[in-house]
């Protein structure tokens, strides 16, 4: 059951930096169109909006990330910040649904609950 825990370490960690690797293509794309528009309020409005993104993804993908870590070195919070995470993760259908169960699935298993005590 060990396999378990660190598969489901690295899928928090990829699935994560996947997360960020959007919101900085989002925030490049929406820099680019707000340079090639014409109107100085359409760029500023876009800033502002990609600002935002980028800022709301970093604080939505950290965690997964420090989960991912913490995991690794079998600490307990990260157990508990990894089942909080992967009940988000649910409602993210379908590759967040897909981690979100199996990742509370292994662990919540007796043998990798024992693992972080």
């Amino acid at each position: 059951m060990e396999k378990h825990i660190n598969v489901v370490a690295t899928l928090q960690i990829v699935y994560s930096i996947l997360g960020l690797i959007i919101a900085t293509t989002i925030f490049i794309l929406f820099h680019v169109i707000g340079d090639f528009a014409d109107d100085h309020e359409a760029e500023f409005v876009l800033s502002i909006i990609a600002n935002v993104i980028m800022v709301i993804s970093f604080i939505v993908c950290l965690p997964g990330i420090l989960a991912g870590i913490g995991l690794f070195k079998r600490k307990e919070w990260a157990r508990v910040l990894t089942l909080i995470i992967s009940v988000l993760n649910l409602f993210s259908f379908p590759i967040g649904t897909g981690i979100g169960v199996y990742s509370i699935w292994a662990l919540v298993q007796p043998e990798n609950v024992e693992a972080f005590k």
